[in-house]
Order: C-alpha cells, then structure tokens, then sequence
C-alpha cells in the first residue's frame, strides 16, 4: 500500500473513531429531550387537574354556602309571615269579641281589652325567642 493510502485509511478512522462517540450523544441527547418533554407534559397536567379540582371545590362550597343561606332565609320568612297571620288572626277575634261583648256587657269591655293586650305581648314574646332560637340554629354548621 502506499504512503497516501495509508493516510487516507488513518485519517478516516480517526473521522469515523471520533464521529462515533457525538453521534451517540446526540442519540441520547434526543432522547432525553423526549424523556423531559413527555415528563413537563405529565406535570401540566397535574396542575391543570389539580386547578380544576381547586375550582370545582371553591364552586361546591360557595353553592352549598349560598343554599344553605337561602333556606334559612327563606324559613325565617316563612315564620315572621305566619307570626304576623297569627297576630292578625288574634287581633281581628278580639275585636270581634269586643264588639259582642259591647254590645253585651259595656262594662267588660276594658277589662277584655287590658287582658287582650297582655296575652298579644306574650304572643309576641314567645314568637322573638323562637325566631332568635331559629337563627341560632341556622347559624351553626351542619
């Protein structure tokens, strides 16, 4: 073989001897690319789900929150409504009674009237504790 071919075997060897090794770099290189981009897509998407989650949870709370006022609300209202329906029952059966007993008994028509007044206040009375008694209980959690 000549001197030149010698050469030029060498001086290929030394390029394939050393383009070896960076070409399995590279190779790994791209692999851990691949490796670290499929494991930030993996962390994506545990922070997306757990936002959703996050949000889904505030939402539930917030909505419970907001019916659980309603219905107390929505009670305490029902029970100053019948309150004042029984005290217009009340007052509209006194004053009937008045008038019967006026044109009966004039006499006993103050005294009625006194009695009526009192039995109207412990009427009121008792229907302000059970309404401050309701409350209480709604504001408790359930």
């Amino acid at each position: 073989m000549s001197t030149n071919s010698r050469r030029y075997c060498l001086l290929l060897s030394c390029v394939m001897a050393c383009g070896l090794p960076s070409t399995l770099t590279a190779q790994n290189t791209g692999g851990q690319d691949a490796q670290q981009a499929g494991q930030d897509t993996k962390n994506a998407a545990k922070d997306t789900g757990s936002a959703v989650k996050k949000g889904s949870t505030k939402t539930y709370h917030a909505t419970k929150e907001a019916t659980t006022k309603a219905v107390d609300k929505t009670k305490e209202g029902t029970t100053k409504a019948a309150n004042k329906t029984k005290e217009g029952t009340t007052k509209g059966y006194d004053k009937t009674k008045e008038g019967v007993e006026h044109a009966v008994n004039p006499k006993g028509v103050q005294a009625s009237k006194q009695n009526d007044a009192v039995k109207e206040s412990h009427q009121k009375a008792n229907d302000n504790e059970k309404e401050s008694t309701q409350k209480l209980k709604d504001s408790r959690p359930q």
